[in-house]
């Protein structure tokens, strides 16, 4: 899995431009929630809503993508491999591995500008507009600005001296050279760069290289070559779909609710409600960190906020240190299949499965999964006589008042999706709202001026590296799709994989494997698409895979040798990584009995739809005959990508607006600009 250690900030290289940027990612962020606050509000209160109010959210979708990645980039905060955690290098060694990995992420990210540049020179031959009058080429200029500074950034701050600077920029200089190979002689090109690609990212360097790295130099090694701009492309219409911008929206509130008293009260209320049970202390954990969970996407928050917080309690009771550690970081992933998780929007979205189903779908694994770790704390209690705490109902009342704001957040979001009165993206940016109302108003925990922009720019910066992923991701993935490898698969299984049961052994060792290897999100993208068309082969319930799917990436957090749990768990009780995978792997073994039941008893998932309701996209169907492109506005595909028919554009079927519910009053516009 992705995502090392949080490393120490640097100094920033120039101060005042990086105040600049964080301003910047704050107001950007803070738009992104306001503007459908508002347009909401407007609608209930006159019946239309604000026009094109969404489709600038998903715009500036984009630019909090773009700044944020400059950030991550300047503090060292991009996602990558945490493989370099297990080696015990010397500095002069370590040195080396630094300037080699950050020469080829420059190099790498250069290229990206480069293509980001072609893509904005397109839109301005187009000339569309959004709603407003903005050109969309202004919006799209963050793509190449974010992309150099990004490689800027990466040649700076990752080498500590003029030499690895230098090395960077000649490494970019000499991938210029490339475009020199005859088109028939590029085949050893590719295979030598793709070695090379996957050697730096299993050094250290960023994910989002490698996928940006690979989807361009496959590309660029086909018998036609398709321009390196597909990329951006695909880029921009993902981070700016209408979907996306949930995503940050409820990571922001989880971000917001961490930052805050909200983890102290969670835990008061979960304690004072489930103490006097045996084990109720380890429920009571486990159950803060699922709430924390499904706003937060498992990106680490739950680990790196609560782990502090909910390791003394579990001393406290009497757990031992090694039993309690191994809980935490097995719940620091748990609770993804609840709403409103991140991955399970993500999922709905690129298979084209219905959001709301999953959610439902999900209820009964996702509580099977918390059942079976609450299990394990009672085995653990009653085994060691850990102390129980005696009922107050005075207490319990009380914590209940306390945590009132928190509690009753998951039951508004769920009536707001559920009953029909908000859109998924909506009800995102009312979470976000409610969260800083009841962080900064109610209970003022933070700050105003000294602790909200600091949160902000810390939750935009994750994102931003998240974000950037998915998109380039997607560019790997129309390559995939493009070259039909979801099709060669598929015959594969067929003549391989006899039986359905043997098909969903195979998938889970195979999904396992890209849990531990690849975050959720980015796994979604380019996963999704492969394993559909194999299942549909196997008669699998599309619901059902989806929820395995989640179900077998959230046990990749903890399998060694990377799972990221371990790493954030190593980071934040100060230990070993080797003793992160000794108090795991119990909890592993548990978690792994959850997910194959879920696999082989798929009415745990299948029981509140009908296979009719459950369609998702038919990539047979689609990869053979070629669907319809994603609207790029009146964007010269057929010049810009070498492609008359748009095929290779995975996201072409996807009907987000049906999908999501889109009200035509606030994503409204010119026909030109609803992109």
């Amino acid at each position: 899995m992705t995502g090392a250690a949080p490393k120490t900030d640097t100094p920033a290289p120039i101060p005042w431009l990086a105040r600049i940027e964080e301003r910047l990612l704050v107001l950007v962020f803070a738009t992104m929630v306001i503007l459908p606050v508002g347009a909401v509000v407007l609608r209930w209160i006159t019946g239309s809503g604000l026009i094109g109010a969404n489709t600038w959210v998903q715009h500036l979708n984009l630019w909090l993508a773009f700044v944020g990645a400059i950030i991550a980039a300047r503090t060292g905060h991009h996602l990558n491999l945490s493989t370099g955690e297990l080696l015990k290098l010397d500095d002069r060694l370590l040195a080396r591995i630094q300037a080699f990995t950050s020469a080829i992420a420059t190099a790498v990210t250069a290229y990206l500008a480069y293509a980001s540049v072609l893509l904005v020179k397109t839109e301005m031959a187009a000339g569309h507009h959004l709603p407003g009058g903005v050109p969309i080429w202004v919006v799209q200029a963050i793509m190449p600005v974010g992309f150099a500074g990004t490689a800027l950034y990466l040649a700076w701050t990752e080498n500590r001296g003029w030499k690895g600077r230098l090395t960077a920029l000649l490494v970019v200089l000499g991938a210029i050279g490339l475009v020199f190979v005859p088109v028939g002689a590029r085949e050893p090109v590719v295979w030598a760069g793709s070695a090379i690609l996957l050697l730096s990212v299993a050094l250290g360097a960023p994910i989002f290289t490698v996928m940006g790295g690979l989807a361009m130099l496959l590309f660029y090694g086909q018998p036609l070559p398709t321009p390196i701009s597909a990329v951006p492309v695909e880029t921009f219409e993902l981070v700016s779909s209408p979907t996306l911008p949930a995503i940050p929206l409820f990571t922001l509130a989880g971000y917001l609710l961490a930052e805050g008293g909200a983890s102290k009260r969670l835990v008061a209320l979960f304690r004072d409600w489930f103490g006097w049970l045996p084990g109720g202390i380890a429920a009571a954990a486990v159950l803060v960190c699922a709430f924390f969970t499904t706003f937060t996407g498992a990106s680490g928050v739950t680990i790196l906020a609560l782990g502090g917080l909910l390791l003394p309690v579990l001393l406290k009771a009497g757990y031992k240190e090694k039993f309690a550690i191994g809980l935490l970081i097995a719940s620091g992933s748990i609770g993804l299949l609840f709403p409103p998780s991140l991955p399970v929007i993500l999922y709905g979205v690129v298979a084209q499965v219905p959001i709301d189903k999953l959610f439902i779908a999900g209820a009964i694994p996702g509580g099977l999964l918390v059942g079976l770790l609450i299990l394990m704390g009672v085995w653990h209690a009653m085994r060691n006589d850990v102390t129980r705490s005696r009922f107050e109902p005075k207490s319990a009342f009380r914590t209940l008042w306390n945590a009132k704001w928190e509690a009753a957040m998951p039951v508004l979001v769920l009536v707001g999706i559920f009953g029909g009165f908000l859109t998924i993206f909506e009800a995102a940016a009312f979470t976000a709202a409610y969260a800083f109302f009841a962080e900064v108003v109610i209970h003022r925990d933070l700050k105003l001026r000294a602790d909200v922009p600091r949160v902000f720019v810390e939750c935009g910066t994750l994102m931003g590296g998240v974000l950037i992923i998915l998109g380039v991701s997607l560019g790997f993935t129309n390559y995939l799709v493009d070259a039909e490898i979801p099709q060669l698969a598929t015959e594969w299984a067929k003549t391989e994989i006899g039986t359905k049961v043997l098909f969903i052994l195979v998938l889970n060792l195979f999904l396992l494997v890209v849990g531990c290897l690849m975050d959720i999100f980015s796994a979604i993208v380019v996963v999704v698409p492969l394993i559909v068309p194999m299942a549909q082969v196997f008669g699998m319930d599309p619901i059902h895979l989806g929820i395995l799917f989640l179900a077998n990436l959230e046990l990749g957090y903890l399998t060694p040798p990377v799972g990221m749990n371990l790493f954030l768990g190593a980071y934040r009780f100060d230990k070993p990584v080797t003793t992160m995978y000794r108090v795991a792997l119990p909890f592993l073994g548990m978690l792994a009995i959850g997910v194959l039941v879920i696999a082989y008893v798929p009415k745990l998932t299948t029981w509140a739809h009908d296979d009719s309701d459950t369609a998702g996209i038919d990539f047979e169907a689609d990869l053979g005959e070629g669907g319809p492109a994603l609207p790029l506005g009146e964007i010269d595909l057929e010049a810009e990508l070498g492609s008359g028919d748009g095929s290779n554009l995975p996201l072409g079927n996807l009907d987000l607006d049906a999908l999501l519910n889109a009200d035509d009053d606030d994503s409204g516009g010119d026909d030109d600009s609803a992109r």
